[in-house]
């Protein structure tokens, strides 16, 4: 915590099990409130109804970006990979 408020960064602490409005899950993201409820309705992350409100657990909404993040990375690392094997300027540190 003390890293990214060093560095500058916004710091949230959220109980895992906690309920959140799909505006307090979007801005988790940094996605819009609209695109956040697409990703809802397509079953990306899981979510429950009270009345007519969408309500996400945090726990959901965090592994969802862990998987994302991981997503990101994985295909960043191909992508720097086939830049080393095409000689695009990029260097193996190794």
């Amino acid at each position: 915590i003390l890293a990214q408020v060093a560095k500058g960064n916004a710091v949230s602490i959220v109980p895992i099990q906690q309920e959140l409005t799909t505006q307090e899950a979007a801005a988790l993201l940094n996605v819009s409130r609209p695109y956040l409820v697409k990703l809802l309705e397509e079953g990306s992350i899981p979510f429950h109804k009270v009345g007519t409100k969408r309500r996400v657990l945090a726990k959901d909404v965090l592994l969802y970006k862990k998987n994302i993040d991981d997503a990101r990375l994985k295909t960043l690392g191909k992508l720097t990979a086939q830049a080393q094997k095409l000689n695009m300027g990029y260097e193996d540190d190794e």
